[in-house]
C-alpha cells in the first residue's frame, strides 16, 4: 500500500473542494493506507486524532448495542475529514470504517492546536464543519422519529436522485439493501419489501449500478 500512500500524498493539492488551509493541514498529518472494511474509529473510544481523506471513502455509523441495528450518518471522500468532534477530549460519538481501499492523513490534537495557533481562520472552518455535522444529525433524528419506514426511504431516494432531461431521475450509485437500511435506520427486510413494491409499481427501476425513478414517488405507501 506504500504506492497508494505516495500517490494520494502527491494529490493533496488537488483535493476537490478542500480549502488551502485543509490542504496544508493534510500535509502536516501522517498518511496511512487502510484496506476496505477497516474500522478506523470505534464509537465510545477515547482518542485525539482526526482523519483527512486523501483517496477512497469512509462511512460514519452507529450500531445499537442490543439489537445490532445500524444507522449510517454519512459517507465521506477525498477532501472530507472525520473524527474532529473528539478533539474536545470526549469519547468518539460514532464509528468510522473504510468502504474501499483508502488513504487518510492522520492529524493529532497537538498538530491541530499548533496549526490553529498559526492559522486562526481555520478554527472557523472547523467550527462550521462541526455545526454542519450537528445539523445533519438533528435532521436524521427528526426524520427517524417523525417518518415511517416508507417516509424515510422516500426522503433518501429523493435526496439522492438527480433530475434528467427526459423527466426521470437518476441515482448513480445503488447501495445494497443492507447499506440502505443502515442509512435510513430501518431493517433490511423492510427496505427489500418496499423496494420490491416500488419496482413492481414502476416507480423505481434497476439500471446497471444505479436506479431510475420513472415517476413521482407516492406520498404514502
Amino acid at each position: 500500500m506504500s504506492h497508494a500512500i505516495a500517490a494520494a500524498a502527491h494529490r493533496m493539492n488537488d483535493l476537490s473542494g478542500a480549502s488551502d488551509n485543509l490542504r496544508e493541514l493534510a500535509r502536516r498529518g501522517v498518511p496511512h493506507a487502510y484496506k476496505k472494511g477497516r474500522l478506523l474509529i470505534e464509537e465510545g473510544d477515547q482518542a485525539y486524532t482526526m482523519y483527512i481523506v486523501l483517496s477512497g471513502s469512509l462511512r460514519v455509523f452507529s450500531v445499537h448495542p442490543v439489537n445490532g441495528r445500524e444507522i449510517t450518518y454519512g459517507t465521506y471522500g477525498p477532501g472530507d475529514y472525520v473524527g474532529e468532534m473528539s478533539l474536545d477530549g470526549g469519547p468518539r460519538s460514532a464509528s468510522v470504517e473504510t468502504l474501499e481501499n483508502t488513504v487518510c492523513a492522520a492529524v493529532t490534537r497537538q498538530t491541530l492546536e499548533a496549526f490553529i495557533a498559526e492559522r486562526p481562520a481555520f478554527a472557523f472552518e472547523l467550527l462550521a464543519k462541526v455545526i454542519g455535522s450537528a445539523r445533519r444529525a438533528t435532521l436524521t433524528a427528526r426524520q427517524l422519529a417523525l417518518n415511517d419506514a416508507y417516509g424515510n426511504l422516500k426522503a433518501w431516494l429523493e435526496a439522492e436522485a438527480v433530475a434528467c432531461t427526459d423527466g426521470t431521475r437518476w441515482i448513480e450509485h445503488r447501495p445494497t439493501h443492507r447499506e440502505l437500511a443502515a442509512r435510513i435506520g430501518r431493517s433490511r427486510e423492510m427496505v427489500s419489501r418496499l423496494l420490491k413494491d416500488l419496482e413492481t409499481g414502476g416507480y423505481v427501476a434497476v439500471e446497471g449500478l444505479g436506479w431510475r425513478l420513472g415517476k413521482a414517488l407516492p406520498e404514502r405507501w
